[in-house]
């Protein structure tokens, strides 16, 4: 072979050896990503799981992609949302909320995934225990069930005059709804209160239930956890101003919103913890051996103006222990 021919199929392979390099490159990892509510619901929790991502290396569309499904307030979906992501293969899954987790758990035992969720998860089934996980989940739990007596006490220490107060669960998501029920029949019963429970598992029965809450003679409703309420959050809060009743929930986005007093977790906190440990599972973490984590921050927040719409007077132990008084 002559010299200039051999230096030009030197050339050529030198030329296609990038392109080759760049077509043996291997594909992002990808994440199944699950919730019941909706995007537009959880935008503010969908933010701050990038942000615990990007904590542990991993931008979407860099060097992770995500794929989302969203089962708008439909818990039925998440089986078959869940039982999908399987089917991709994807890397991990990150099911936030304990309906979502729940599936997740049930449609696979090999994927890892990564759950958020604001009940026990050794109760859900999801863990053998927190320490030790086991298996192939482990996440974020946040104090909501724990701390649920605590919301009581603050509408009491506002209505002291109430003795019945009325608590709104929905019955669809069963592990939220029994753990609050049990810890607020407790509490109840040590402050000598009635508690009048109400269901709702979609809007119309949300409005059949504010229009029982003066036939229970209810003096304050304490509504339950869950996604299905957090992405009401706002419905809920101006409902309550319209029936006149002094509520509290879990989340500061229930205050804004016009709710009138939150205590709980931070929800965002708790995503961005469920997105840095996905991105630990990535890297080769097991989630068996990843001990659940709990957003131990706990918020009080309070309303004033809606106070002054209900006729209310917050006493001054209460609004001192609160870590924003919206005015």
């Amino acid at each position: 072979m002559r010299r200039r021919e051999f230096i030009t199929l030197m050339g050529g392979a030198a030329a296609a050896w990038p392109l080759a390099a760049r077509g043996q490159q291997p594909a992002m990892p990808v994440i199944g990503f699950i919730n019941a509510a909706s995007a537009d619901d959880y935008r503010p929790m969908l933010v701050a799981f990038r942000k615990g991502l990007e904590e542990s290396g991993y931008v979407e569309g860099r060097n992770v992609a995500i794929e989302y499904r969203w089962a708008d307030g439909r818990i039925e979906r998440l089986p078959a949302m869940a039982a999908d992501l399987v089917h991709r293969r994807v890397k991990v899954i990150a099911a936030t909320s304990s309906p979502a987790a729940l599936a997740a758990k049930a449609a696979t035992g090999t994927i890892p995934i990564v759950f958020e969720t604001g009940t026990d998860p050794i109760q859900l089934g999801l863990v053998a225990s927190l320490r030790q996980p086991g298996g192939n989940a482990t996440g974020v739990t946040q104090i909501n069930v724990e701390v649920a007596p605590k919301r009581l006490q603050y509408l009491h220490e506002l209505i002291p005059g109430a003795r019945v107060v009325a608590l709104l669960l929905n019955p669809a998501d069963a592990g939220v709804t029994n753990a609050t029920a049990t810890e607020l029949e407790a509490a109840a019963r040590l402050l000598g209160l009635e508690l009048r429970v109400l269901n709702a598992s979609s809007d119309s029965e949300i409005d059949v239930a504010f229009s029982k809450l003066s036939q229970s003679r209810a003096g304050g409703l304490v509504i339950g956890g869950g996604t299905f309420f957090v992405s009401r959050r706002e419905r809920l809060g101006m409902l309550t101003v319209r029936h006149a009743v002094p509520t509290i929930f879990q989340y500061r986005e229930f205050v804004t919103a016009g709710g009138l007093m939150s205590y709980g977790s931070d929800i965002a906190d708790a995503y961005r913890l469920a997105g840095l440990y996905t991105g630990r599972v990535l890297k080769g973490d097991k989630p068996g051996e990843l001990p659940v984590q709990q957003a131990t921050k706990v918020e009080f927040y309070i309303n004033l103006r809606t106070a002054k719409t209900l006729g209310l007077t917050v006493p001054p132990t209460l609004l001192g222990r609160a870590d924003e008084v919206i005015e």
